[in-house]
Formats: C-alpha cells, structure tokens, sequence
C-alpha cells in the first residue's frame, strides 16, 4: 500500500463516466474500474471517445429513437426532438447545455447523458459494495479515463486514493503520462500500482496521431522509475499505428534502459468503441482495422521479448 495522504478539507467532485465492476484487464484480481472525464490526446483509435471532453455530453442513437417527441420540450433551448438517420444533423454544436434534461425523458434511452457528477464519498459507498470481491481475490480499484490524472481530475483522485488506502483496497491509476510530472509523481506515491501507456515512439507520428509530443510522456516514465514506484508498461496493438517493429523494438529498448525496467502488456485492438463514434456524431477513422490475430499478436511480442523484458498479451 502506498504511503499515507492526507484528504483534502475542501469537497472535491469529478464526473464519472461509469463504473466498469468485475473488471479482470486494469491490474490484479476483480477489480471495479472507475473512468473519469477528460483528456489531453486524442488518440485517432481512442476506444473510448466519450472520455475526451471534460464536460458532460449526451449520446445520440437514431436506432433507438420511437420518434415520440417526448424530449422536445424538455430542452431549455428547443434542440430536442426526433433523431435524424444520419447523426451529423443531431449535433447541436455549441448550443447545446449539456443539461442532460432531454435523457432523463427519453423513455428508449436514445439519448444518454454521459458523465454524472460524484464527490469522494459517494464513489466510496458505491465501491464498498465490491470490498469482498477485492478481498477475496486480491483486486480493488483501478482509476481510468479518459486520464484521472489530467488538471479537472488530480485533485479528486489524489482524495479517492486516500479513501482507498484508509480501508485497505487495492489501487491502480491507468494513465497516459501526459499530465504534470509533480502531480503524476504524488499519485504513484500513494497508489499501489500505475498502468501506463507508451503507444507511438517517434514524436512526429505520436503529434499526428495521439495529439502532444513524446517528451513529457518518456521523462514521466523514467521519473516513476527512478522513484522507484510499481508501474506496468502497456502498448496498444494498433494495425498500421503502433505495431511495427521499428516502433515496438523502440519501445522495448526504451523500457529495458530504465533504472528500474518494467514489465510490458500488449493490448490488441478491439472494435468495441466504433459505435460509440456513431452517437457522438463523430467519424470513427479505423472503420476497416481489423483485431489482429493470435499468430500475429504472439511474433510481436517476441519481438519486445528479445529485448529481455517479461511480456504479457493483455491486462
């Protein structure tokens, strides 16, 4: 267990995507994740687009739509109402309040208002209900995104963590390193685990396809390593983006030359996250990339295993 924080005396609140509860992929045991609102890339293959903004949405879906009108009057701007075929013509852009009230209406849930907004305490009553599965199985609580360690979330998580630590659970932070490194390096300090994200080495194609540069997300890797903290390497196996050799072979001699090298997962890409483009009115870029298969994904893996680090596929 990390070492002891204090909490905050001022309330502290985040907007919570959802709670993801018997979770088996975000560190040991079952675990409930937790993911949190706002980040700072954008990766083109982000699996969870409904993360990026820090602000509440609702989500669109046509399909579900009985054409009833019933939310029409429930919007403060009039912006409600029948959902169009194709979701372009459903963005109101800027207007929208983001209120939620047209999807508390909606009797089909075709509309869905993400992001709930939550203070410390509450979150912990919900995951209390999880504590013997943690206890039984040596899990807990991973805390995802979106990145819970950007500016609209630190504070919040860095409280999170304390209450976690205060009843004995298990805690991991699943992070893409790009946030302060001050701030990532308080939230090691009183975690058990960080699961961290290196996806494209080279900065030219990391600004073109995830947004920001490499640098701070290499210094901050190397900074938990000198500190000596508990952290899992993880690499998506994007087709075309992140699984080259040239760019997993970087990523495996970077980690090996740590002062503390890590162990490394690899994530293969998965689909699950296209349609969620859909009713968020956005175009999904990797509609033809396909999940790799278990051939494919093993050669890659010992490509990272050449370089003398322990791999596993997942988790």
């Amino acid at each position: 267990m990390g070492i002891f924080f204090e909490r905050t005396a001022i309330v502290n609140t985040a907007l919570v995507l959802y709670i993801q509860r018997f979770s088996l992929h975000d560190g040991p045991g079952i675990r409930s994740t937790v993911f949190l609102k706002g980040c700072p890339l954008h990766c083109v293959w982000c699996h969870n687009p409904e993360s990026l903004d820090e602000r509440p949405e609702v989500s669109k879906d046509e399909k579900r739509c009985l054409n009833c009108e019933v939310c029409k009057p429930s919007c403060p701007r009039g912006l409600a109402g029948l959902l169009k075929a194709d979701p372009a013509e459903n963005d109101p852009g800027d207007e929208c309040l983001r209120c939620g009230s047209c999807a508390k209406v909606c009797p089909s849930d075709a509309r869905e208002l993400l992001g709930r907004e939550i203070d410390v305490d509450g979150l912990m009553d919900e995951l209390e209900r999880d504590l013997p599965y943690y206890r039984a199985s040596g899990g807990g609580v991973t805390f995802s995104g979106g990145e819970p360690a950007a500016p609209v979330n630190a504070s919040f998580l860095l409280d999170c963590l304390a209450a976690c630590a205060e009843r004995g659970v298990h805690t991991a932070v699943d992070t893409s390193g790009h946030v302060e490194t001050d701030t990532l390096l308080r939230i090691a300090a009183v975690s058990d685990l960080m699961l961290y994200d290196l996806k494209i080495m080279d900065d030219t194609r990391h600004r073109t396809f995830v947004g920001p540069g490499v640098e701070l997300i290499h210094h901050n890797l190397t900074a938990l390593s000198e500190a000596g903290h508990d952290v899992r390497v993880r690499i998506p196996l994007i087709p075309g983006f992140t699984d080259d050799r040239e760019n997993l072979e970087t990523a495996a001699a970077f980690v090996a030359a740590l002062p503390r090298p890590y162990p490394i997962h690899l994530l293969p890409y998965h689909r699950t996250g296209g349609d969620k483009y859909r009713r968020l009115g956005r175009d999904y870029l990797l509609t033809g990339v396909m999940t790799p298969d278990a051939d494919i994904v093993a050669h890659k893996a010992a490509l990272v295993r050449a370089h003398g680090l322990d791999v596993t596929i997942g988790g």
